[in-house]
């Protein structure tokens, strides 16, 4: 029995060394002291880091039925009244006069966009956010929540506009 009992330990033994410690080491092509293999991707350059809600653009006219827009020197103030009045019951839900809620805040819009990008817009904000770059990369800041169409006439978006200027 005791022969037996040693004859099993052993085969135990040698079963337990025979499957285990002979793992093969992966070899990536990299070898101490020599340099890497040149099929490194190059690195992407990295993306601006400024908002799109910031950007500057004072080219781009949008997507839309208003292609040239004159903007008197002096504001309209009745008009921008009117504007005020249409802003309180259309759009302050999604944005706020000096701050970023929902939407962006439209203080300062005409120091990075046109007007005619700021009607357009407010007229056409699903065409923009599908077909301008600009209002694409908005919606991506603003966590996907597009600018719901109000369906304003264009004079009402354009007392909007008046009243912008006024901020």
């Amino acid at each position: 029995m005791k022969n037996i009992m040693k004859s099993l330990t052993a085969i135990a033994i040698l079963t337990l060394i025979s499957c285990g410690g002979k793992e093969e080491k992966k070899n990536d092509g990299i070898q101490i002291g020599q340099k890497p293999a040149a099929t490194e991707t190059p690195k992407e350059e990295p993306a601006s880091t400024v908002k799109p809600s910031e950007t500057i653009d004072l080219t781009n006219k949008g997507v839309g039925p208003i292609k040239n827009l004159e903007l008197p020197a002096e504001i309209d103030q009745a008009m921008a009244a009117k504007g005020m009045e249409v802003y309180k019951t259309k759009c302050m839900a999604c944005h706020k006069p000096d701050k970023k809620f929902i939407g962006p805040a439209p203080t300062g819009i005409f120091k990075r966009r046109t007007p005619e990008w700021i009607m357009n817009m407010i007229l056409n904000p699903e065409e923009m956010t599908q077909k301008d770059p600009l209002a694409k990369a908005l919606l991506v800041e603003f966590n996907g929540s597009p600018m719901a169409n109000q369906n304003l006439t264009e004079e009402e978006a354009r007392q909007v506009l008046e009243y912008f200027r006024t901020l």
